[in-house]
C-alpha cells in the first residue's frame, strides 16, 4: 500500500510514549540555549536575573494551566522524579505520624516502585484494584482509608488505556478524611481540565515531553495550604525552596512553561479534533473486524488513546507488519519485557488477548489523511495475519 503524497512514512502514532516538540516551544527555548545562557541561581548580575525571570514566568504558565499559584510549582527532571518525590518525600517526612499509603495496581511503574520502596522502609501500602473499565471504585477506596492513612496516590489518566480517574470525587473523599492526595498527571496535563483547588489535589506530577514540551524536565505541584514539606531526594545547594537541589535549565523550564501556555489556549480545539478521530478509528476498525476489543472505558478516557485487542493476532507479529506506523504494544517504560501488560491484566483482559493488543496514540499533529491510512493499514494487516493463522 503506497502512501498518498500528503503523508510521510512512517506515521507517528505513539503519543502516550512521547509527544513531538511543538515548534513554538522550541522557538521560546532557543534564546536560552544561545545568548541568554545565565545561571538562574546567579543573583548578582543581569545574566542570572534574566534566567530567573524566565523561569518565574514559566512557573506561572504551568500554575495557570492547573489552577495553582506560581510559588507552588517546583521544577524537576520529569514525572518520574516528581512521583518519587511525592511518595518517598511525603512518606519519609510524615511516617512517624501516619504509616499507610494507598495507590492503584494500574499506576505507572515509578509510582508502584516508589510505594514498594516505602514498604521496604516499614510503611504499609494498599494496592487498590480497578474495574473492567480501568476505574477505581470510590467505595473500595473509602473502605481502604484508615486513621493511619497518610497519602492516596491515583494516576489522573492511565498511560496504557487512557482512562480518566474521578479526581474530584477522590479529592473530596481524601479531604474529608484528612488524607493527602497525590496524582500522577503526566498523561493528563494539557489534555483534560485540571483544577487543583476544586479537585482537592495536594500534590501533582507533571511531565514536559507528554505535553509537546522538551524531554528532561517536569514539575511537581505542592499545595501551600496543606503545609506539606516532602523530604528532598537530592542533597545540594538548596535550590527550589530546598525541595529540589540542582541548577535549573532555563531553556527546559521555559519550554515546559510555553507548552502549558499553548495547551491552555488550544486544549479544547485539540480534544474536539481528537474525539472525531477516535470515533472514526474505533468505529471503522470494529466494523471491519467485529471481534476487535477496545480496552478501557470508551467514554471516560482521553480521545488520543486507542488501545485495541485483535483476537488470534499476536501484537508482536502485527507490529512487525505495521512498519509504516509507529505504534506500541504497551507502555514505553515496560515495552522491553515479554510479559503481557500488567494494566490489561488488572482490568481482567486474558493473557492471550493482552498479547494481541496494540496502543495507538494520536495527538496535535495527527492529520485526517494519516488516520485514514492507519485505519486501512491495520484492517489490511490484521486480516492478512488472521488468514495466515
Amino acid at each position: 500500500m503506497s502512501a498518498p503524497a500528503n503523508i510521510d512514512l512512517p506515521i507517528y502514532m505513539d503519543y502516550q510514549a512521547t509527544t513531538p516538540l511543538d515548534r513554538r516551544v522550541l522557538d521560546a527555548m532557543i534564546p536560552f540555549l544561545t545568548e541568554k545562557f545565565g545561571n538562574p541561581h546567579s543573583t548578582t548580575h543581569k545574566f542570572g536575573w534574566e534566567a530567573t525571570d524566565a523561569i518565574d514566568r514559566a512557573r506561572g504558565q504551568i500554575a495557570s494551566l492547573i489552577g495553582a499559584e506560581a510559588g507552588e510549582i517546583t521544577f524537576t527532571s520529569g514525572a518520574t522524579e516528581s512521583n518519587n518525590l511525592a511518595i518517598k518525600g511525603i512518606g519519609r517526612a510524615y511516617r512517624k505520624h501516619r504509616n499507610h499509603i494507598i495507590t492503584v495496581v494500574t499506576e505507572h511503574k515509578c509510582v508502584l516502585e516508589s510505594a514498594a520502596a516505602m514498604e521496604h522502609e516499614g510503611m504499609r501500602v494498599t494496592y487498590l484494584p480497578v474495574g473492567s473499565d480501568g476505574l477505581v471504585d470510590l467505595d473500595t477506596l473509602e473502605a481502604a482509608i484508615t486513621d493511619d492513612t497518610l497519602l492516596v496516590s491515583v494516576m489522573a489518566v492511565n498511560n496504557e488505556i487512557g482512562v480518566i480517574q474521578p479526581l474530584a470525587e477522590i479529592g473530596a473523599l481524601c479531604r474529608s478524611k484528612k488524607v493527602f492526595f497525590h496524582t500522577d498527571a503526566a498523561q493528563a496535563v494539557g489534555k483534560i481540565l485540571l483544577d487543583v483547588t476544586a479537585m482537592n489535589i495536594d500534590l501533582m506530577s507533571i511531565s514536559g515531553h507528554k505535553v509537546y514540551g522538551p524531554k528532561g524536565v517536569g514539575a511537581i505541584y505542592v499545595r501551600k495550604q496543606s503545609r506539606l514539606k516532602p523530604e528532598p531526594l537530592l542533597s545540594g545547594g538548596g535550590q527550589e525552596g530546598g525541595l529540589r537541589s540542582g541548577t535549573l535549565s532555563p531553556a527546559l523550564c521555559v519550554g515546559l512553561g510555553e507548552a502549558c501556555a499553548i495547551a491552555s489556549k488550544e486544549m479544547e480545539a485539540d480534544n474536539q479534533r481528537l474525539r472525531d478521530f477516535f470515533q472514526q478509528f474505533v468505529d471503522s476498525v470494529q466494523a471491519a473486524l467485529p471481534n476487535t476489543v477496545l480496552n478501557g472505558d470508551r467514554d471516560r478516557r482521553i480521545p488520543g488513546n486507542i488501545n485495541l485487542s485483535f483476537p488470534d493476532v499476536r501484537s508482536d507479529r502485527l507490529l512487525t507488519s505495521l512498519r509504516d506506523l509507529a505504534v506500541s504494544s504497551s507502555a514505553a517504560c515496560v515495552s522491553a519485557t515479554a510479559e503481557p501488560s500488567y494494566v490489561l491484566r488488572a482490568i481482567g483482559v486474558p493473557d492471550d488477548l493482552a498479547e494481541a493488543s496494540i496502543r495507538i496514540g494520536i495527538g496535535r499533529f495527527t492529520t485526517a489523511a494519516e488516520i485514514d491510512y492507519a485505519i486501512d493499514s491495520i484492517i489490511r494487516n490484521v486480516t492478512k495475519l488472521k488468514e495466515a493463522a
